[in-house]
C-alpha cells in the first residue's frame, strides 16, 4: 500500500499541499490538463522553485484577476459534475467542498447554500482542492495520514472584520483532530488546508510504519516571524506492517487508593479500544500505610487526550501524570507452526541472537479446550518447534 504522510510542522494550506505533490513528482503538464477540465474562467498558475532555510521546495501561486466570480457550494458542485474529471476525483473533491461549506455555514449561522467562498478566493480554492485530489490520485496514494496540527494565535483581517486565529472555520473543521499550541501569531492552518486533511486523511498521529521512497516540500506564501521555514513536508513510501510499535510513547500514570479495582477489566477494555498500547494496574502501599494501585497506560502521544479523559471519568483519579519516553521494540510477525493437533498461530520475534517462536495464549487455549489436553502441553509443542523449518509466515489468504 502506497502511503503519504503530511508533516505539518508549519501548518498547511491548499497551495502548500499542491506544491508538495508537484515536488513529489506530480507531472505539471498532467495537472494543467486536469484543471483545464473545469469551467471556471481564466487563471494563471505559476509553479516555481524556492529555497527557504536553504531547502529546495516547490511554490504554487494562483492569479485569477480582481473580478472573479464567487460561487456557493451548489455552483461548485455543478462545475465538478459537469467536468470530464474521473468520478473518483469528483467525489472526493465534492466531499472537501461540502465539509468546508458546512464549517463556514456553522460559523456564520447561515444555510450551507448561502455560503460563498469569497473569504479564500473561489478560483484559488477550486484549483487547490481539485489539484490536490487529482494529485493524490495520479501519484497512486492509497492512504493519507497527517501529523497533529499546530495551533497558532493572533488575529486575521477579512471582509467580516478581525477574526481570531485559527480562523473560526478551521476550529470547526479540526473538531476531534489532535492539535498543539505554538507561539506564532500568524495563520498556520487555512480553512482549505484543514478541509483537505479532515476530508481525505485516514488518521492523524505519528509517522506510520513505512519504507520511505521520497520526501518533498511545498512552500507557503509568507515568511514566519520566528524564522522557521514555512514548508509542508510530504513523505511518501510503502506501508509496512512489521514492527508496529511506536518508538516514542506517552506514559500516563495515577495513584488510586479509593477505587474499586473490580472495574479494571472494563476500564482496560475501554482504553485498549481507544488506542492504548498497554494498560497495567500494580498494587502498592501509599501514604499512611493505605493499600492502593498504580494505574499506568502507554499510548501514542497523539492519542493521549481521549485516554486521559476516560481515566478521569471511569476512576476516582483527580489528577494524572504523563511523560514522553523512548522505547526499543523487536520486529515480530505471525507464523504458523506444526503441532500434534495441527497448525497453530504463533509469534516469531527477531532477536539479536536470531528468531524465536513464542506461543499465542488464545490460540493455545482453543487447542487445549478442543483437544482436551493440558495448556502447557500445547505451549511446549509450540516452543519446541524449529524456528525456521516449522515457522513459516502466515499467508495473506488464510
Amino acid at each position: 500500500m502506497k502511503i503519504a504522510y503530511t508533516d505539518c510542522f508549519s501548518g498547511i494550506s491548499g497551495d502548500m499541499f499542491l506544491a508538495a505533490l508537484l515536488d513529489a513528482g506530480l507531472d505539471e503538464h498532467l495537472l494543467r490538463q486536469e484543471l483545464d477540465k473545469l469551467d471556471i474562467g481564466p487563471f494563471l498558475l505559476t509553479i516555481s522553485t524556492t529555497r527557504p532555510s536553504g531547502m529546495k521546495a516547490t511554490k504554487v501561486e494562483i492569479s485569477a484577476g480582481a473580478n472573479q466570480q464567487f460561487r456557493n457550494l451548489a455552483a461548485i458542485l455543478d462545475i465538478l459534475h459537469a467536468s470530464t474529471l474521473l468520478p473518483a476525483i469528483v467525489d472526493r473533491a465534492s466531499t472537501v467542498f461540502q465539509n468546508l461549506a458546512e464549517a463556514e455555514a456553522k460559523v456564520h449561522g447561515l444555510p450551507v447554500d448561502a455560503i460563498h467562498f469569497h473569504e479564500i478566493g473561489a478560483i484559488d480554492t477550486i484549483i487547490d482542492v481539485v489539484g490536490v485530489v487529482a494529485g493524490l490520485h495520479h501519484l497512486g496514494i492509497d492512504r493519507l495520514v497527517s501529523s497533529p496540527l499546530p495551533w497558532g494565535q493572533g488575529f486575521i483581517d477579512c471582509d467580516h472584520g478581525r477574526l481570531p486565529l485559527p480562523a473560526p472555520a478551521v476550529c470547526e473543521l479540526l473538531a476531534g483532530i489532535p492539535v498543539y499550541a505554538v507561539d506564532i501569531s500568524q495563520e498556520l492552518v487555512t480553512p482549505t488546508g484543514a478541509a483537505l486533511l479532515t476530508s481525505l486523511c485516514q488518521n492523524f498521529g505519528p509517522l506510520p510504519n513505512m519504507t520511505i521512497a521520497s520526501t518533498s516540500y511545498g512552500a507557503g506564501s509568507h515568511k514566519l516571524a520566528n524564522r522557521q521555514p514555512n514548508l509542508l513536508r510530504l513523505i511518501i513510501g510503502e506501508e509496512t506492517t512489521q514492527c508496529k510499535e511506536a518508538r516514542s510513547v506517552e506514559v500516563i500514570e495515577t495513584h488510586l487508593d479509593d477505587w474499586n479495582s473490580e472495574g479494571f477489566p472494563y476500564l482496560c477494555e475501554l482504553l485498549l479500544k481507544q488506542g492504548a498500547l498497554d494498560v497495567s494496574l500494580t498494587p502498592m502501599l501509599m501514604k499512611k500505610g493505605r493499600p492502593g494501585q498504580l494505574l499506568r497506560v502507554i499510548c501514542h502521544p497523539a492519542q493521549g487526550v481521549p485516554l486521559k479523559q476516560t481515566i478521569l471519568t471511569e476512576t476516582t483519579a483527580i489528577g494524572l501524570r504523563f511523560r514522553t519516553e523512548s522505547r526499543l521494540t523487536l520486529q515480530r510477525e505471525q507464523v504458523l507452526v506444526d503441532t500434534p493437533w495441527g497448525e497453530i498461530v504463533a509469534k516469531k520475534v527477531h532477536t539479536p541472537a536470531g528468531p524465536r517462536i513464542y506461543p499465542e495464549y488464545e490460540a493455545c487455549r482453543q487447542i487445549a479446550e478442543s483437544a482436551q489436553v493440558p495448556l502447557q502441553a500445547v505451549y511446549n509443542a509450540v516452543t519446541g518447534a524449529r524456528k525456521e523449518a516449522d515457522g513459516r509466515q502466515k499467508s495473506d489468504d488464510r
